[in-house]
C-alpha cells in the first residue's frame, strides 16, 4: 500500500477564489494534521494557548482559475476530510489540546457560518483509500465529485450535484412542505435572500424546523403490523450473526435476542440515540444500523426482508423526504443522507457515495459541479479542465465575516461540527472503524 497519495483538487466552480483543507490524524503518529497551502508540507498543531487560537500556518490551498487543478500529497489519514470553499476562505482555529475547531452550519457565532463550504471524507491506511461524498450535515452550494483511479487503471465516479444541484433541492423541499405541512422548508438557510445551503433534519432545532412527533405514527404501524402472531421479518446483518427473525412482543422489537423499545423522530433522524444507540454487544450493534435504515426509509412494513432493495425506499409517508430529495438530485442518486446510508442488500446498489481501492494511484475531487457527470468516464463533450500547475497559483484572499458578539464578548467556537454517529457495515467499510476509534475517541 502506498505511504501517501495524489489528491487532485479541480476547481469547477465558476470563481476565481476557491480553497482546499486537508484534515485529519496522522496514521503514523497518531497525532492532528493539516497540509499547508503548498499542498505537500505537513503542519501539525501545537497545544495553544487559548481557546480559540489561529493556526501558526496557513493551510488554504488556492486552486486558482476555473478548470484549473492542484495536486496535493496526502499521507496515510485517519479520519480525513478534504474541504472547499468558494469565495471566502474558511477559519479553522485551536482549543487547548491540541483540538482542531472545525467549520460549523450550526453554531451562528462561528466566523463560517457565512461561507459557502462543503467537504468529502476519507481514509487512506495501509488496506486502502476509502472517501465518500456527504449530506449527513448538509447541503451545500459548492457540490463535490470524487473519482478514484487506481494502479490498473480501473476508475469509480461519484457524480454529486450539478452546479444548480442545491436550487432543486430546496425546490422540492418548500414542494415538499406544500404537500404535507411539515417543516421541509425551514431547513433551507439563506443569505442576502438567497438559498445558502440546505440541514438535515436532524439539525433541524438549530433553524425552528419543529419534527417531534413526525415518524410516530410509523412507528405505531410497524409495532401494530408485527404484533400479530403470524407476522415477522427477516434482518441479515450481513455480519457473523447472520440472518434473524423479527417481531413484537410484551411491547418490544425481538430481533433474533435483542429487544428494542419504541424510537422517536429524534432517534430515527439521528440514529445514535433512543434504541440505536451502539455499545460492548457486537449482535446488537449489527442489526443497529440495518434496523435504523429501516425506519429512516420506511421499508419495515412493506418489505419484510430487510435490508430491502433501493427501489423500495422513501415510498410511504411518514418518511425522510430530505434523503429522498437529496439523492433524486445527485446525478447518480449516491450520497450519505443519514448516518447508515450505506445498508444495503447483499449485492445491491450503493447508495452511500463511496469508492474505494486497495491500490489506488490517484484520487479527485473536483468542486463547483460545471462538468458534473454520471458514470465512470466523463462525456466526450465534456470540456477539459486547464493543465495541472507544479504549484499552487497564489489568489486574492477574502476575509472571513467576523464572528458576531454577544454583551461585548466574542462567544467559544464549537470544536468541530455536532457528534454525528459512525458508520458501521459489514465489509472493507467496517474494517476502517478501527482506526477512527483509536485516532479520534
Amino acid at each position: 500500500m502506498v505511504a501517501s497519495l495524489p489528491f487532485k483538487l479541480v476547481n469547477d466552480s465558476s470563481s476565481d477564489n476557491v480553497w482546499a483543507y486537508i484534515t485529519g490524524i496522522n496514521i503514523a503518529d497518531g497525532r492532528r494534521v493539516l497540509l499547508q497551502a503548498d499542498g505537500k508540507t505537513l503542519y501539525f498543531p501545537e497545544n495553544p494557548p487559548a481557546i480559540g487560537s489561529p493556526l501558526a500556518e496557513d493551510c488554504a490551498i488556492p486552486l486558482g482559475k476555473p478548470g484549473n487543478t492542484v495536486t496535493a500529497t496526502v499521507p496515510q489519514i485517519a479520519g480525513g476530510r478534504v474541504w472547499f470553499s468558494i469565495h471566502n476562505k474558511l477559519n479553522f482555529l485551536l482549543n487547548p489540546g491540541p483540538a482542531l475547531v472545525e467549520p460549523s452550519v450550526l453554531n451562528p457565532s462561528d466566523p463560517n457560518a457565512k461561507v459557502n463550504f462543503g467537504f468529502c471524507e476519507f481514509t487512506l491506511n495501509d488496506a486502502q483509500l476509502y472517501a465518500n461524498i456527504s449530506y449527513v450535515d448538509f447541503v451545500s452550494n459548492a457540490p463535490i465529485a470524487i473519482t478514484l483511479e487506481n494502479s490498473a487503471g480501473a476508475v469509480q465516479h461519484v457524480s454529486g450535484m450539478a452546479e444548480n444541484g442545491l436550487e432543486g433541492v430546496c425546490a422540492d423541499m418548500r414542494a415538499q412542505t406544500q404537500k404535507d405541512g411539515k417543516p421541509w422548508d425551514k431547513l433551507i438557510v439563506q443569505e442576502n435572500g438567497k438559498d445558502f445551503r440546505v440541514l438535515n433534519p436532524s439539525h433541524g432545532d438549530a433553524v425552528g424546523a419543529n419534527f417531534a412527533g413526525y415518524y410516530e405514527p410509523y412507528v405505531d404501524e410497524v409495532w401494530n403490523y408485527y404484533s400479530t402472531d403470524s407476522r415477522t421479518f427477516t434482518l441479515n446483518t450481513q455480519a457473523g450473526p447472520g440472518v434473524l427473525d423479527g417481531k413484537v412482543s410484551n411491547n418490544q422489537l425481538l430481533i433474533g435476542q435483542e429487544a428494542f423499545g419504541k424510537p422517536n423522530t429524534a432517534d430515527i433522524f439521528g440514529c445514535n440515540s433512543g434504541p440505536f444507540t451502539t455499545g460492548p454487544n457486537p449482535t446488537r450493534n449489527a442489526i443497529i444500523p440495518r434496523l435504523a435504515a429501516g425506519f429512516v426509509r420506511t421499508t419495515l412494513v412493506s418489505q419484510t426482508q430487510q435490508p430491502s432493495n433501493p427501489s423500495t425506499y422513501y415510498q410511504t409517508d411518514p418518511t425522510d423526504h430530505y434523503c429522498r430529495i437529496v439523492h433524486e438530485h445527485n446525478l447518480d442518486k449516491k450520497g450519505y443522507g443519514f448516518a447508515y446510508d450505506d445498508v444495503q442488500p447483499d449485492g445491491g446498489v450503493d447508495q452511500s457515495g463511496k469508492v474505494n481501492d486497495g491500490s489506488p494511484a490517484l484520487f479527485t475531487i473536483a468542486v463547483g459541479g460545471r462538468h458534473a457527470y454520471a458514470g465512470d468516464a466523463p462525456p466526450a463533450s465534456a470540456n477539459k479542465v486547464a493543465e495541472e500547475q507544479a504549484e499552487p497559483a497564489p489568489v486574492a484572499e477574502s476575509a472571513p465575516a467576523p464572528a458576531p458578539q454577544e454583551n461585548g464578548q466574542q462567544q467559544p467556537m464549537q470544536e468541530s461540527r455536532p457528534s454525528i454517529p459512525q458508520r458501521k457495515s459489514s465489509g472493507l467499510r467496517g474494517k476502517l472503524s478501527g482506526w477512527k476509534k483509536k485516532f479520534l475517541q
